[in-house]
């Protein structure tokens, strides 16, 4: 008879099974985001393809760093998605030999896990990463790879002493019963999780933005990678379009080049909107020179261009695709903004009456007991759906704001600096979309590890206001975008009107001081 393996041993196969999958599941991550970066990093001579090979391998030292925070950041989106079919899987199989993995401490150990690389992503890499590629040594030490480790190691060190002090006062300011020399030095159990809190916070006032604005651009976003219905667009009659005037183009700029003049006249036939202003008092006075005309139509041609091509692959698709594909689509994110939305306002009834406890967690959660959701499987396939799709919102919405939209990524034209600022943006609402959905009341699957402990979670107030605040803005942001060729026809509708009835009443009167001279005489 086999003897049972004593308890030693089961946490030891338990930690090394464990550990395994973190890994697999780390390597994963990073394969996928080295490859995403790797779609839209610039590569050119002055970065990557440097002739210095210290400048190569800061290059490179940075890349790895940005794609470790962008795989933690994949990870911290996935983290209630895989907690929840995780629950629900155990709940069907509850006896199955193939799942018996899964369980409450891996759960546990990757919430965990997510949330130390997070804060040493956000505070540590990143930061080196950027300071790191701007170094160039100490004056005077010795040239190369070690003496700008020394400048960034320097620099970092000396950034993290202002933070922390403005974190001390912060905390003083907000509490001060522990505003103490103790809780001073007690850095890793009170100022990092205090900083963190702060971060998140940050992180769910940007989601309470971005959200809200992506509903309403996801729309335009959608159109852009689907063929619309036939019956709504000509496409063959677009495509003649652009080939004519593609044609016509070509035509000026094949006469514009054979020409010998110095100058050229007329301008242009069509003038790009980001001309500028010399160059528009050039064109009025029929004097051009001829290489300012060749590069502006050289421009148009490359946009003509791409729409022809754009036009020419939208009429090649089939004709279920075009009037089955993009009717279901918009349906989708309709009914999937719309349960959202209700799902919040119901939240938002549910704390007001006390139906609902506040989302700071106060118990140990235990994995595959009982369903999170009233509608069993389908209600938590909803919940993951929805949590995916506040993700997704939320990263477009983010790139619609005035200055954001600068860093935003460019295929194969981002540089590094973009690639950093894009991957801290990026790490700061993975981390906070948790939060998020929890506050929202999108899942009930409390926030394991340090994520339940954020203390601003406990206070009553911001997470009802958070949530009137979300549903308000979530339904003027849908307002918005439904009704604006409305809005817009009805305000051209009565400028209109109302310029008719003033040149009226102008031509009357002036027909009144014509005529009121020659009654006098």
């Amino acid at each position: 008879m086999e003897e049972e393996p004593n308890l030693q041993e089961q946490i030891f196969h338990n930690t090394v099974r464990e550990n395994i999958i973190f890994m697999l599941l780390f390597l994963l991550l990073y394969l996928s985001s080295y490859t995403l970066i790797g779609r839209f990093r610039r590569r050119d001579r002055e970065e990557y393809l440097s002739s210095d090979e210290d400048e190569a391998m800061v290059y490179r030292i940075s890349l790895w760093l940005c794609t470790f925070s962008l795989a933690v950041s994949v990870g911290a989106a996935l983290l209630l998605p895989i907690s929840i079919a995780s629950n629900e899987v155990l709940i069907i199989y509850p006896n199955s030999y193939y799942v018996k993995w899964l369980n409450s401490s891996l759960i546990q150990g990757l919430w965990n896990h997510v949330f130390l690389f997070s804060n040493l992503s956000l505070f540590v890499l990143l930061p080196f990463a950027y300071l790191f590629t701007e170094s160039e040594g100490f004056a005077g030490s010795r040239k190369g790879l070690m003496g700008r480790v020394y400048e960034t190691v320097v620099v970092l060190f000396l950034l993290g002493i202002v933070v922390l002090g403005i974190t001390y006062i912060i905390s003083a300011l907000l509490d001060k019963d522990k505003s103490s020399i103790q809780t001073l030095l007690n850095l890793w159990s009170y100022y990092l999780p205090f900083l963190y809190s702060c971060v998140s916070f940050l992180g769910v006032l940007m989601l309470l933005i971005c959200t809200p604005l992506g509903f309403g651009r996801l729309f335009g976003v959608v159109s852009l990678f689907l063929v619309k219905p036939q019956f709504l667009r000509d496409l063959n009659e677009e495509f003649s379009v652009a080939q004519l005037e593609e044609e016509c183009l070509r035509r000026r700029l094949k006469q514009v080049k054979e020409s010998d003049n110095a100058t050229l006249c007329p301008p242009p036939m069509v003038m790009p909107v980001d001309m500028s202003e010399s160059f528009i008092n050039q064109s009025s006075e029929s004097n051009i020179k001829k290489k300012d005309l060749v590069s502006v139509l050289e421009k148009k041609i490359r946009t003509v261009e791409e729409k022809r091509k754009l036009v020419d692959k939208q009429r090649s698709t089939s004709w279920l695709q075009r009037n089955l594909v993009y009717p279901v689509a918009m349906i989708l994110l309709i009914a999937l903004t719309c349960i959202a939305v209700l799902m919040v306002v119901q939240n938002t009834l549910e704390l007001l009456i006390g139906m609902k406890a506040l989302p700071l967690s106060t118990r140990q959660f235990t994995l595959g007991i009982t369903s999170l959701s009233m509608l069993g499987p389908f209600g938590a396939a909803l919940e993951i759906v929805l949590i995916l799709y506040l993700f997704a919102t939320s990263s477009i919405g983010l790139y619609t704001l005035p200055l954001l939209s600068r860093v935003r990524p460019k295929l194969k034209e981002t540089t590094l600096t973009h690639v950093i600022a894009n991957c801290c943006m990026l790490l700061v609402l993975s981390s906070a979309l948790p939060v998020l959905s929890r506050i929202l009341g999108i899942t009930n699957f409390d926030l394991l590890g340090d994520f339940g402990r954020i203390e601003w979670l406990g206070n009553f107030k911001i997470v009802l206001l958070y949530n009137i605040a979300f549903a308000s803005a979530a339904t003027l942001c849908l307002m918005n975008k439904f009704t604006i060729t409305v809005r817009k026809e009805l305000y051209a509708r009565f400028r209109s009107f109302f310029a008719t009835i003033f040149e009226a009443s102008a031509s009357k009167k002036g027909t009144k001081a014509q005529t009121s001279p020659t009654k006098e005489d």
